[in-house]
């Protein structure tokens, strides 16, 4: 934040509720659609950007500075999204699907998040079961590797790999049903 961004970012570490408004206004069209995608409904994600937005404000000291103060927001509410699905008792499990077939086609995935797009596809998404959707959002969106998502969820390297490649075929069976109806 430049200028009178600092002032704000100044007046938010000080509890300043108007300056704490003007903040949460400036990202949560920018993050909420992360929360979407690590929640399974509108609502949830609403809960976790919430939490996520208080946390952010409690935390607010320990931005120094270094690096984006979005890339730096991103982060602490996606701490939270993981937290809220370990709250949920929803464990990352490997799923068999040894029983379901799914064609593919390509090597990858691939997400276009256009404006009329996105909306469909985090729909799609929150579909996945919570041990895919979290891997798949970790890797593709966020730009983790195996070692640190393994390291987050508390999964080995081969869980992690397993989960991501089961995801890609069980998201592009899904989009496949999506465009055939």
């Amino acid at each position: 934040m430049q200028g009178k961004g600092l002032d704000i970012l100044e007046a938010c570490k000080k509890g300043d509720i108007r300056s704490q408004r003007i903040f949460y206004d400036r990202f949560k069209s920018r993050i909420f659609p992360m929360c979407l995608r690590y929640s399974n409904s509108r609502e949830d994600a609403e809960d976790v950007l919430q939490e996520g937005f208080i946390k952010v404000f409690r935390d607010l000291y320990q931005y120094k500075g270094n690096g984006s103060l979005e890339g730096w927001v991103r982060k602490v509410i996606l701490n939270v999204a993981l937290d809220h699905l370990k709250k949920q008792k929803r464990t990352i499990q490997t799923n068999d699907l040894s029983d379901k077939e799914y064609r593919l086609r390509g090597e990858d995935l691939v997400f276009e998040f256009e404006e009329e797009n996105a909306s469909h596809l985090i729909k799609l998404m929150q579909k996945l079961p919570p041990g895919f959707r979290t891997v798949l959002n970790l890797y593709v969106l966020e730009g983790y590797t195996h070692p640190q998502i393994s390291e987050v969820l508390g999964i080995s390297i081969g869980t992690s790999k397993s989960q991501l490649n089961r995801a890609k075929k069980f998201m592009r069976s899904l989009v496949e049903k999506s465009l055939t109806k």
